[in-house]
């Protein structure tokens, strides 16, 4: 199983511009954290991918790319963080839900997000305020309704691929790639037409993975023979949080101290579930009361 990772291209003297990555391991982190069903992971690992292929042209070290999905499916939404830095976490707000295989026999994700609702992306440039954008959803299926946003939104033709495999035992395939034209380029028809047939002739992303083909063979397939460059730079990307034992006190310290009181006196103590990784924090009544003299001290 390759690692994951991230890696860049372009093509057509620049005209073309071509972002895979690799995330299996990463989707079975998440599918482990959230024990998610076989079409949650789907769901999860598709937006995961497509927050890292839409993080990778942002400048600044810092930058983020948040994708919201609020469909009316079972599944509810899903909310995913991703980095140009390559870390990416994420949730589903019903992860249990399963349905049976599409009229494709493939995991209904359509079906699970909904097909009507809203996608939501939120640019983080590092500095001043984040950039929004909302689009309808076409389909639910996260890949088909990221590209909507990136043709709707940032008026760049875009092509979007994102596919996970998830089996009996676990995710063995997932990933994506995406294929931009630029405004140079956008003008030349016959170039936008050649790219539009080669990606819908492809069968889908994650069978090319599981046939053991690496990013760049996917990436010469596509692009070979219009001037195909690769860049050198292999970016490796993982699943991330940033929550910790302190951040849950901090938050805590919020409540005040008649709240902080009340646990000690009824759970002698209080425990903290990060909704992006699902790991589980236990703050002790000494931690709690630690935090109330800390309060108390602040008003003297």
């Amino acid at each position: 199983m390759a690692a994951d990772q991230l890696i860049r291209a372009t093509a057509a003297d620049g005209g073309i511009r071509a972002v895979g990555v690799i995330s299996t391991r990463l989707t079975e982190e998440a599918r482990q954290r959230h024990k998610l069903s076989y079409v949650a992971t789907a769901a999860l690992g598709r937006a995961m991918s497509s927050g890292l292929l839409l993080a990778s042209s942002m400048k600044r070290e810092d930058s983020r790319v948040n994708i919201r999905i609020k469909g009316n499916g079972p599944m509810g939404g899903l909310l995913v963080d991703a980095g140009l830095d390559g870390t990416v976490r994420g949730y589903v707000d019903n992860p249990d839900v399963e349905l049976p295989p599409n009229a494709q026999g493939k995991l209904d994700v359509g079906g699970a997000v909904g097909h009507e609702g809203y996608l939501y992306v939120v640019r983080d440039v590092g500095y001043g305020y984040p950039y929004s954008s909302t689009v309808e959803l076409i389909s639910g299926e996260v890949g088909e309704d990221v590209a909507h946003y990136l043709m709707t939104s940032e008026q760049t033709p875009s092509a979007l691929l994102v596919g996970v495999f998830v089996g009996q035992d676990g995710v063995t395939a997932s990933g994506g790639i995406l294929l931009q034209v630029m405004p140079k380029a956008a003008r030349d028809e016959a170039l936008v037409a050649t790219l539009e047939s080669r990606v819908s002739e492809l069968s889908g992303f994650t069978p090319l993975l599981r046939s053991g083909k690496t990013l760049q063979e996917i990436f010469g397939q596509l692009l070979g023979d219009l001037g195909l460059v690769i860049l050198p730079e292999i970016q490796m990307v993982r699943f991330d949080c940033k929550c910790s034992f302190e951040r849950v006190l901090g938050a805590l310290k919020l409540l005040g101290k008649d709240e902080l009181l009340d646990m000690i006196e009824k759970d002698n103590g209080a425990e903290a579930t990060c909704h992006f990784c699902n790991e589980v924090y236990h703050a002790s009544s000494d931690h709690l009361m630690q935090l109330i003299n800390d309060l108390q001290e602040a008003t003297v």
